[in-house]
């Protein structure tokens, strides 16, 4: 993927730029923004949007703090692993993964191989705020939950970093601020790619 264009990407036009994406996904800590943002670049592409914790609760008509509860961290991220593989093998999709998606070097390398990464890189001051009252975050349900958000973000960023195509820096801005960011650096990206093919 990353040696150029692959053969028969579809080509979509959001807004002014010119976009060559059939797999985006986004990636980064809980309360970055994925899934209100994802949303909004699946309505602009034309593609169709996946929540991985969403699809999880569907698929086992049960919360993510009772999968956590039920078989604990690791049987929650075996579960996201084979859900992350099935929707990375559909056609035309946005995909906004789970903060800890990239624990497991498996799924590094599917994500790198399989799509377009974009990594939504948000302040742990502003990841708290917005995660602060929300009761569904199981790793948060700890004594000190600001510094464990300033923890997973050590222990995750250079991860995030390492398998990303595409970094955009967030802080409070909306949701329409941050997809207009993000397609214009696909735009960028894909560019930079296809001269390289060349």
């Amino acid at each position: 993927m990353r040696g150029g264009v692959p053969k028969g990407r579809r080509l979509f036009f959001a807004t002014k730029y010119k976009i060559q994406v059939t797999c985006l996904i986004l990636i980064g800590m809980m309360g970055a923004g994925k899934t209100t943002v994802g949303r909004e670049l699946a309505r602009r592409l034309n593609l169709r949007f996946a929540d991985c914790d969403h699809e999880l609760i569907a698929r086992t008509g049960v919360s993510v703090p009772t999968i956590f509860e039920l078989e604990g961290e690791a049987g929650f991220r075996q579960r996201e692993s084979r859900l992350l593989a099935e929707l990375l093998a559909e056609p035309d999709i946005v995909i906004a993964t789970g903060g800890g998606i990239v624990l497991d070097p498996d799924n590094r390398a599917l994500l790198s191989e399989r799509g377009t990464v974009v990594y939504l890189n948000v302040p742990t001051y502003v990841l708290w705020e917005r995660t602060r009252r929300d009761r569904n975050r199981p790793l948060l349900q700890v004594e000190n939950p600001r510094e464990r958000i300033e923890d997973l973000y050590r222990q995750r960023d250079p991860l995030y970093r390492a398998v990303a195509d595409i970094i955009v820096d967030g802080e409070r801005g909306s949701c329409t601020a941050m997809a207009n960011r993000i397609e214009k650096a696909l735009a960028e990206y894909t560019n930079r790619k296809t001269s390289c093919a060349l």
